[in-house]
């Protein structure tokens, strides 16, 4: 199936159909990770630029492990150490990108809308959102939903439930939108300050997590920074773990075949108790192994439109 789409900036534009070529086209990628030689001809002779603007380790490494697994050139670009923090503006470190001939380039920034504001100042690269701001992480989304149907085989049907801070989570809302578009009832749960206004839209919220992980086949837990208590957000870590971490209390409450998922990384003892972290149950690492087939799936998407591989 030939690939449509241009640039990545969320999944709320993907079709059934584009979900599931990604999702197949990740488990040939995982193929190629399992071989001894972990590297074919894809994309050789294509420049990918990975522009991270905030502190990132999981998804900077999973994109250039991807990249240079399909045999791309890559260039890492940070705001450390790079023009940006000499004052440099995002255009003319895009002109700059562009003027290198770069294919496709990979950004994260804390600056929502950064991706569209690429687009049209880069007349022929790709653009992949690495997330921007709050308000999407679609490869996260994609992995996870990757993760999840390896898991299950079909999802139309299933129950996820989303517990934390749904509010700055660029990932809850990716995820709302993925999980929700191939059949899966999403259900968020956390303190009622953590869950913005138009998720009422996209999803089910029940405050209790232990009725809300009711007859759930997937737990996702969302990482709670710290400084969210220190500004009134909730009323302490001790209370928010009581009500919201996922313990064996809640997961008891799940299906018991239900499995626990978190984007990373996990704060034990807040959002997850260290003995479901550790558990059977949680794929955590299956996430991080599916990140990387993923990615290459899309990069080898988007790069080549799905033809050649």
């Amino acid at each position: 199936m030939a690939w449509k789409h241009r640039h990545l900036v969320d999944v709320d534009v993907f079709s059934d159909d584009d979900f599931y070529t990604v999702l197949e086209e990740a488990r040939h990628m995982e193929e190629v990770m399992e071989r001894p030689l972990k590297k074919v001809p894809a994309l050789r002779g294509k420049v990918i630029a990975n522009l991270f603007f905030e502190p990132s380790t999981r998804t900077r490494t999973s994109f250039e492990l991807a990249e240079k697994y399909l045999s791309a050139d890559v260039i890492n670009w940070s705001s450390s150490g790079s023009s940006t923090a000499k004052g440099e503006s995002l255009q003319d470190t895009a002109k700059t990108i562009e003027a290198m001939g770069v294919d496709a380039v990979v950004i994260r920034n804390r600056e929502v809308g950064t991706p569209e504001y690429l687009i049209k100042k880069l007349n022929g690269a790709c653009v992949i959102n690495a997330g921007d701001g709050a308000r999407a992480h679609p490869t996260q989304a994609l992995l996870d939903l990757y993760t999840a149907w390896k898991h299950f085989g079909s999802l139309k049907g299933r129950k996820m439930v989303i517990v934390g801070d749904v509010l700055h989570s660029r990932v809850a809302r990716s995820n709302i939108h993925a999980f929700s578009k191939v059949g899966v009832h999403v259900v968020v749960s956390g303190p009622r300050s953590l869950i913005p206004l138009h998720v009422f839209d996209l999803a089910e919220y029940e405050p209790d997590t232990k009725k809300a992980a009711s007859g759930a086949d997937i737990v996702y837990a969302l990482r709670i920074q710290r400084e969210r208590q220190e500004e009134g957000l909730f009323p302490s870590i001790d209370e928010y773990h009581s009500r919201w971490g996922i313990t064996a209390s809640v997961l008891s409450c799940a299906n018991k075949q239900a499995i626990v998922m978190h984007p990373g990384p996990m704060n034990r003892g807040v959002e997850i108790e260290s003995f479901i972290a550790d558990g059977d149950r949680c794929l955590v690492l299956n996430q991080v192994k599916s990140g990387v087939a993923v990615r290459m799936a899309l990069l080898f998407l988007y790069l080549t439109g799905g033809a050649g591989r």
